[in-house]
Parts: structure tokens; sequence; C-alpha cells
């Protein structure tokens, strides 16, 4: 036992090295997502998110944007617990025969004007769980999708760099579906 302590003392981290910051780019970005969401929406950007059938990947990524390397919140976009608060719903996974009443209902609760953004690759088309019998396909099967994000599991910048694409792209203005 004192040897394998010992060894453990002595060798290096077996972790990759972090990633060199690149702190300004994604500041810039999210600073420009919230500027485009305030001036189309008059107020901030809320997000649900619906893990409809996932390995977790994409939640994994979805959910760095709320560390304190993205701090997502101090430029006024936030994730909320309830639909009918959200303007964008952020679905994940391929949707399974057991989630698509729930993933349908979630969106039906959302108020107008809403957005549906499809995360990672199985969320597009079903990605490796694609003709599962389980699955009944990518979120377009059951609910209008307006951005796919591809990856697998795509990392947080591109998930702000779709967010603002849909902001620039989409007429946000109240009252238009």
């Amino acid at each position: 036992m004192r040897r394998f302590l010992l060894e453990g003392l002595m060798r290096r981290p077996l972790t990759e090295a972090a990633p060199a910051p690149d702190g300004d780019a994604s500041a810039e970005l999210a600073a420009a997502l919230e500027r485009r969401a305030r001036d189309r929406l008059g107020r901030s950007l809320a997000i649900r998110m619906v893990d409809a059938g996932s390995c977790n990947g994409c939640e994994l990524e979805i959910q760095a944007l709320g560390n304190p390397f993205y701090d997502l919140e101090r430029f006024g976009l936030h994730f909320v617990a309830s639909p009918r608060h959200a303007d964008v719903l952020m679905v994940t996974g391929p949707v399974t025969h057991n989630m698509a009443e729930a993933l349908r209902r979630t969106h039906d609760a959302m108020p107008a004007p809403k957005w549906v953004i499809a995360v990672g690759d199985c969320a597009k088309d079903g990605g490796c769980f694609a003709g599962s019998y389980a699955v009944a396909g990518g979120a377009d099967a059951v609910v209008p999708v307006d951005l796919h994000i591809a990856g697998c599991p795509p990392d947080p910048t591109a998930l702000l760099k779709g967010l603002r694409a849909l902001v620039e792209s989409r007429d946000i203005e109240a009252g238009q579906d």
C-alpha cells in the first residue's frame, strides 16, 4: 500500500493539459449574443433544455456554459426550469418513443415566439441510435427545428455561436412566430 501511495505522489498526473484560454473571443461572442437578444427581445434569452434520450455528452457541454470560464449568466442568458418561461428549447439526443410526447408538450407549453435548437448529431437525425426500435428519430420528427448545431458533442463555443446565429437570423420580435 505504501508503494502505491509513494508512486501516486511521485508520478505526474495523467490528465490532459487545460486548453489555452480564449477568454476574449468567448466574451466577445457572448456579449454580442446578449446585445442582440436584448435588442430583439427587449430582455435576456431564456433557455429550456430537454434530454430526449441522449448519452449525456451534449448535456455536459451545455452545462459547461454555466461554469466560470464561459459564465453564460453574466451576459443575461440563462436556463429556466419551466417551458412557460423559455424562448429557446434545446433538444439533445435522439427522441425516444417514451420522450416524444413529453417533448411535444414542452414545445406546446412555450409562449410565442419560440425557437427549437437540435444540439448534436443525435438530435439532428438520430445519430448512432438511428434505426433503433426505441428511437422515433431526430428532434424534427416531433417538433419543428429552427437550428441544428452539429457535433458529437458540440463544444460550448459552437453552442454560443449557434445561439447567436439563431438570434441574428430570426425575426425575434414579440408576437411573431
